[in-house]
């Protein structure tokens, strides 16, 4: 069947490669080249039928030998696969032992280090208990302390505020003396500056009223140089 499909390609190729026929549709072609594919075509298929034709012949013996091989292929699969299943089995067990192995001892050792953790912890934990109550009652001394020299501060600011008082007190009474003798101070000097100007202003009206009764001013007169003077007491 092959050599017919090869000549069928050969015919095809030859007509798409022939030289077209001008204003047709026509083609000139070979004619010895292809009358030698269409006998090489005729001459392949009696013996492709022939062929063919015996396998139709031979299909129950081709079928049945197909169908010991494929059984005898199963029956060995099958085989394989039971002793594959089997060294599976074999192998998972022994994993699984092993596994068991190293789990047990795993376990041992993981509790064997979670005790000698939990014990260090409490050791841990006791000695940040023992660090803490230290610091603890250092902190409530120094608390006792620092209360202490608070209150001890507490009653020098108080004493410190009254003597303060005390000093601003004394200071607004010394002003209040203070203001008292310059008031007293001033008013007496403005007393004897009021009699001094009563003395004067009395003196001033008795020159005038001499000056007006044209006897001249108070006191003694006393001519010079034929001038009239007067002497003031």
């Amino acid at each position: 069947m092959y050599r017919v499909f090869e000549s069928m390609d050969q015919l095809v190729n030859h007509l798409e490669q022939a030289m077209g026929v001008p204003m047709t549709s026509n083609c000139m072609v070979p004619r010895n080249e292809m009358l030698a594919l269409l006998d090489e075509m005729r001459n392949a298929i009696p013996v492709e039928l022939d062929d063919a034709q015996d396998v139709l012949d031979n299909q129950d013996e081709i079928i049945r030998s197909a169908e010991e091989r494929a059984s005898q292929t199963i029956a060995d699969a099958e085989a394989q696969a039971d002793d594959t299943i089997g060294r599976a089995e074999a192998d998972s067990q022994a994993m699984i032992d092993d596994a068991n192995h190293r789990a047990t001892t795993a376990i041992g050792q993981a509790q064997d280090q979670a005790a000698s953790i939990v014990e260090s912890a409490r050791a841990e934990a006791e000695r940040t208990v023992a660090k803490g109550n230290e610091s603890y009652e250092r902190a409530v001394s120094e608390g006792h302390a620092e209360q202490e020299r608070l209150v001890s501060e507490s009653e020098v600011v108080r004493r410190a505020n009254e003597e303060a008082n005390r000093i601003v007190d004394t200071a607004h009474a010394e002003s209040s003396r203070l203001r008292s003798e310059c008031d007293e101070f001033v008013d007496s000097k403005l007393g004897e500056f009021e009699e001094s100007l009563t003395g004067i202003l009395r003196t001033i009206n008795s020159d005038r009223a001499a000056l007006r009764r044209g006897a001249g001013a108070s006191g003694n007169r006393s001519t010079r140089g034929g001038y009239s003077s007067y002497e003031r007491d």
